[in-house]
């Protein structure tokens, strides 16, 4: 494939990433319009974004392993129209059920899409210096995206309603469909007869759910309840069966000899906390911003777009830069560490803040945080992993993103819903007190990503330097 080719199949598997990513924004947004219409609790709200997660990471490894069995492009191919399929059905839906339901199955047509696009990428883009550009552009689309979905959000729920958040998906979907059948090279696989662990994925999605559903629960039950107790033992005893099936069965969807790899088990660490810091924020930020400060979706919408613009003009070009100047490890220490202290100003601001005083600097900050570390971060998770495991590693890398995200959101939600309810029975005014859960759960996430530094940074240095990496690229093809 020319230089040419690549590139424009870079643009056509990052506007299926698009579509993702503008769905994700555009549902944030109409949060607390979907809680009003439909009366969600807040617990029950949390759903409506973790059934999307769930079905998303609990099938990612399976689905990039059907991408190895019956070709990648045909899996991407599937997985749009999954998506797209779905989208109608969370647009008609007039009901709880109904659209959690969609919501899962809107998940699963995104882990089916989305799990082959790294793998497709490393593929494309062998050298280090040319990786960095495309994940460069992979992460301003996705950013790019996110400014997208944040406006339409904003301007679809307050001018029409919210159903139609999800009718937008149909024609970017069957537009990124026809262009992906046309200009992607097709390939043909290595076979079904090769095998896919159907099971292993059935068990990690039933123990994510059951683990989700535990901990948003407790928050009503108690934590030292039968109930709380006896659904989180099933959630590990089905997690522990995943594990042996991995260990023992024939085509393992995640083979743990993955796991050998330190940098890549680092990575996946990193992408699990810091996703459930960015996704709590958004999901109680949206909240926050409509219940406390009184914002309606469209000023949602404008509110968070420092996030998006700041990550995408970063992730575009500045990454790229210093990620080849001063190394991955050190540009994903410096955005997670942006990220920590944009964090907490937000935790630790008043309960009525100014947009201009106390929001505008810490939301640019968290988008820089964001273009630094999640291009660095990708380049470190796939920098030892054999062209045949690709695939297989960004798998990896997204679940532990989306598994991380679901988990932690659960957690940051009954954090603050806790919290609240303390506040508000100590005699504070309803107001202070969801300001009071909600920062505190941002406090949360800033913690988390500093512990998660501490631990991980260790694990993450190589005695091959990224300019290493490069040179020995550049040798290998003047070779």
């Amino acid at each position: 494939m020319n230089n040419k080719s690549r590139w424009l199949s870079l643009i056509v598997l990052c506007t299926g990433f698009l579509l993702i990513v503008v769905d994700m924004t555009i549902v944030n947004v109409a949060l607390p319009s979907i809680q009003h219409d439909l009366g969600f609790s807040q617990s029950g709200l949390a759903w409506v974004i973790n059934a999307y997660l769930i079905a998303f990471g609990g099938l990612l490894l399976l689905a990039g392993r059907l991408g190895d069995l019956f070709g990648r492009k045909r899996v991407y191919l599937a997985g749009l129209a999954i998506f797209v399929g779905a989208s109608l059905l969370c647009g008609l839906s007039f009901s709880q059920p109904m659209l959690i339901a969609a919501r899962f199955v809107q998940g699963i047509g995104g882990a089916v899409s989305s799990a082959v696009i790294l793998a497709m990428i490393v593929t494309l883009f062998t050298k280090p210096d040319e990786q960095a550009k495309a994940f460069g552009v992979f992460s301003f689309v996705a950013s790019a995206g996110a400014a997208i979905g944040l406006l339409a959000g904003g301007l679809i729920t307050q001018a029409v309603s919210w159903h139609w958040i999800f009718f937008v998906n149909l024609p970017i979907g069957i537009a990124t469909a026809i262009a992906a059948a046309r200009l992607l090279d097709s390939d043909r696989g290595i076979g079904i007869g090769k095998g896919a662990d159907a099971l292993g994925a059935f068990l990690v999605t039933a123990a994510l759910m059951l683990g989700v559903y535990t901990i948003v629960q407790s928050s009503d039950y108690g934590l030292g309840s039968a109930h709380t107790l006896g659904f989180g033992a099933a959630s590990l005893a089905l997690l522990g069966a995943f594990a042996a099936r991995q260990a023992f069965g024939r085509n393992p969807i995640l083979p743990l000899r993955m796991f050998a790899s330190r940098k890549l088990s680092a990575a996946n660490v990193v992408q699990a906390l810091m996703s459930s810091a960015f996704l709590g924020f958004f999901f109680l930020g949206s909240l926050d911003l409509e219940r406390v400060l009184g914002y309606g979706p469209m000023d949602i919408g404008l509110a968070f777009l420092p996030v998006a613009i700041v990550m995408g003009l970063f992730s575009l070009r500045l990454s790229a830069q210093l990620i080849n100047k001063f190394g991955p490890l050190a540009i994903l220490v410096a955005g997670q560490l942006v990220i920590a202290v944009a964090l907490a100003m937000l935790g630790l601001g008043p309960t009525n803040a100014g947009y201009a005083t106390y929001l505008l600097v810490p939301l640019a900050l968290l988008g820089l945080g964001g273009g630094l570390s999640f291009p660095a971060l990708t380049i470190i998770a796939m920098s030892e992993t054999s062209p045949s495991d690709a695939g297989l590693a960004s798998g990896l890398l997204n679940t532990s993103g989306q598994v991380g995200g679901a988990l932690g959101l659960a957690v940051l939600a009954t954090l603050a819903g806790a919290r609240t309810l303390n506040l508000v029975e100590s005699g504070s005014s309803g107001a202070a007190a969801l300001a009071g859960g909600y920062h505190l759960a941002w406090l949360v996430g800033a913690a988390t990503v500093v512990i998660t530094l501490t631990i991980a940074v260790p694990m993450l240095r190589a005695t091959t330097t990224f300019e290493d990496e490069m040179a020995v690229s550049e040798s290998e093809c003047a070779a």
